[in-house]
């Protein structure tokens, strides 16, 4: 089922994708892994999707353990806490979740202690929604001018959660002003490749505005029934 599930997402890509005038090899499908279990993960692994993304540390850590000989490409989706970064560093590819300086400079000191270089996306609340994460759009551009001068992190993008409606074409203004403070944010010359939008509620709308990430979970393992880890 899991196989199927992907082949059907990956179809609707490439239709958003033709649609917009795209080619569908610029979209990463990531894989959201938030509650389920690493045998239902390797599902996915083993049918093509290799881009992973966690939302809570614990689970992060207890399913990297059981794969750790799959070839996963981890992303770090959710809300990060400073004192938990440590944790993550040695083992995440991308961290979409950044949204406040201190966050970022955690992440740089301990990516500089451990001799690397962590890619993050610069998080921004692009539906006004107080009970959501991100720095406010207007403030995005002066965020990651900061986190340009921090060593041990790239800034690679933004990411934004669209508003939870039953209109998928409800989230593309939100889409539409990522993809717009992107440009505004490249005319300095700083070139960010990743717009990380569009879920499964409403990945197409992402996609036809630019989306090169969409954080899928419920439509490839179906709907989750346990409860969170933190």
């Amino acid at each position: 089922m899991v196989a199927e599930n992907i082949d059907h997402i990956r179809a609707r890509i490439a239709a958003a994708c033709e649609r917009a005038g795209r080619r569908d090899a610029e979209v990463t499908l990531i894989g959201v892994a938030k509650t389920f279990d690493a045998s239902q993960v390797l599902e996915a692994i083993r049918a093509g999707v290799t881009d992973i993304g966690e939302n809570y540390v614990q689970e992060f850590l207890e399913k990297r353990e059981i794969l750790a000989r799959e070839p996963v490409r981890w992303h770090f989706i959710g809300h990060l806490q400073t004192r938990k970064v440590r944790s993550v560093i040695d083992a995440v590819s991308l961290i979409h979740s950044v949204d406040t300086l201190r966050l970022a400079q955690e992440i740089a000191r301990c990516a500089s202690s451990a001799a690397k270089t962590i890619d993050v996306l610069v998080e921004v609340n692009t539906s006004g929604e107080t009970t959501k994460f991100g720095v406010a759009p207007t403030d995005a551009a002066g965020l990651v001018g900061e986190l340009r001068a921090l060593r041990g992190l790239r800034v690679a993008g933004l990411m934004t959660i669209g508003p939870f409606l039953p209109d998928p074409e409800d989230s593309r203004s939100a889409f539409r002003m990522l993809a717009q403070i992107r440009r505004d944010i490249e005319r300095s010359g700083f070139t960010m490749p990743h717009l990380s939008m569009g879920m499964t509620n409403d990945f197409e709308v992402a996609v036809e505005e630019g989306s090169t990430m969409v954080r899928i979970g419920t439509a490839i393992f179906g709907r989750r029934t346990k409860q969170k880890t933190v």
